[in-house]
């Protein structure tokens, strides 16, 4: 497999203050990679310095093997970027949106059209194409946004929290969609997220940040065999019988990811 993101070191810091540590890691074509880390973590800035949002204060972000910094048109090219505060133009409706942006992408208009009715009807959003965004909800701005950064077909998908203000279907089949996006075309995804269950049904490999650290990069299987099943529904019981978790930051996000583990943190932590 080949790899399409890839950070070699990268930190940021904003003047004194270390948003994020020298990190460290890849992911190859076809793999999910899921993020997780409380608020404050790291794991916007981190994926906005993948995304040449961000310019590192060191180290240097790849996307398909092109350098983010010394050769960012190529990189982005080959980029699909969504993160929580990009909103969509208000006065056009969310066709026009994607056939905007796919003209940005210079998609050839005879793949566009096409192009554009999958993903409208993928997402669900045939019900209300010919509305302006400035009318839709915010679970129809966020299925419009994330179609939007999936028109020109990108190798790579990032995606800073893709289910935020989604209903229950409406997340649903953003999960199925990122799924097919890597196992069946051969995409690279990562996404942060707070929802533990998406990173196990979804992730090869899960990314945990903690105060600026990736504290843990590992493969769902591994972390399991260390931590203990990640679903809510099981209320972390493995922390009440080993209390002695292997990972000391891992253990404290798990215990804090989850309302009805607050009697499990007060009793171990």
């Amino acid at each position: 497999m080949s790899t399409l993101i890839e950070a070699r070191g990268i930190s940021k810091r904003f003047g004194d203050f270390v948003a994020v540590n020298p990190i460290h890691f890849q992911v190859q074509a076809g793999e999910v990679v899921g993020l997780l880390g409380p608020n404050g973590a790291g794991k916007t800035t981190t994926l906005r310095m993948l995304a040449g949002l961000l310019k590192p204060s060191n180290g240097e972000a790849f996307i398909a093997g092109q350098s983010m910094t010394s050769n960012t048109l190529a990189a982005r090219k080959n980029l699909g970027f969504l993160t929580g505060d990009m909103d969509v133009y208000r006065r056009l409706n969310p066709v026009e949106v994607l056939e905007y942006f796919g003209r940005l992408y210079d998609v050839p208009e005879h793949e566009l059209k096409p192009k554009v009715k999958t993903l409208v009807e993928w997402f669900g959003i045939t019900d209300f194409k010919d509305k302006h965004c400035e009318k839709l909800s915010t679970g129809q701005k966020q299925r419009t946004s994330i179609a939007r950064t999936l028109v020109h077909n990108p190798k790579v998908v990032i995606l800073d929290e893709p289910t935020t203000g989604l209903d229950i279907m409406s997340s649903e089949v953003v999960l199925q969609f990122i799924r097919n996006m890597a196992k069946e075309e051969g995409k690279a995804v990562i996404f942060s997220t707070h929802h533990l269950d998406e990173v196990e049904r979804l992730c090869d490999r899960v990314g945990i940040i903690h105060q600026g650290n990736l504290v843990v990069m590992d493969t769902i299987e591994r972390v399991k065999e260390k931590q203990g099943n990640l679903r809510y529904q099981h209320h972390f019981s493995l922390c009440k019988r080993q209390p002695s978790c292997e990972h000391p930051s891992l253990r404290l996000f798990i215990s804090k990811s989850c309302a009805r583990c607050f009697a499990i943190r007060e009793h171990f932590f």
